[in-house]
């Protein structure tokens, strides 16, 4: 296997890519592979239309491998999982990755980015909006914006690390976020 995708909400391995693949080049983008055995994938377009090999889209995952929701969380669960339009399965659902892919002419999936501003640090999904919310809420704070920088000299094996930039309240001193 040469790369293995999977958000933990359908579990850890819904795509593959079959060992034999071509390794992509340094710098392209980042190949995924084609659904395992039980799991579907689909990429849509904002309207929620399959697009055309070649075009981007969001990536859509589907079949048994798709959890029921967040526990505790019916917004967000009935934000990202939908029902599944074209399996015609009485409660088949879709869980919306937020990833942005394309298929290939071959069928292969090929990940081009997020659709959003989650990041990765660490192995741990990171929503940057939910790190504002709570900075915006500090006291001594008027804004603030809070970035994933490369930690060292940019290059690709670098880590993420937060960087959080604080206006403090006018008059007030400075600011501390811990």
């Amino acid at each position: 296997m040469l790369n293995h995708y999977g958000p933990t909400e359908t579990t850890v391995g819904a795509v593959a890519l079959a060992a034999d693949a071509q390794p992509p080049d340094a710098g392209a983008t980042t190949p995924l592979g084609r659904p395992l055995a039980r799991a579907g994938a689909y990429v849509l377009d904002a309207r929620g239309q399959l697009v055309p090999d070649g075009v981007a889209g969001e990536l859509l995952l589907a079949g048994a491998t798709v959890s029921r929701g967040y526990l505790g969380r019916p917004g967000l669960t009935a934000d990202r999982f939908r029902p599944d339009p074209f399996t015609g399965r009485p409660g088949a659902r879709l869980y919306h990755t937020g990833d942005r892919v394309r298929r290939l002419p071959g069928g292969d999936l090929e990940f081009l980015g997020r659709l959003d501003d989650q990041v990765k640090i660490r192995g741990y999904r990171v929503e940057l909006d939910e790190v504002r919310h709570v900075l915006s809420g500090a006291p001594g704070i008027s804004g603030c914006a809070v970035v994933a920088r490369p930690h060292g000299d940019g290059g690709p094996a670098d880590e993420l690390r937060l960087v959080a930039y604080v206006v403090p309240v006018s008059g007030r001193g400075t600011a501390r976020c811990g």
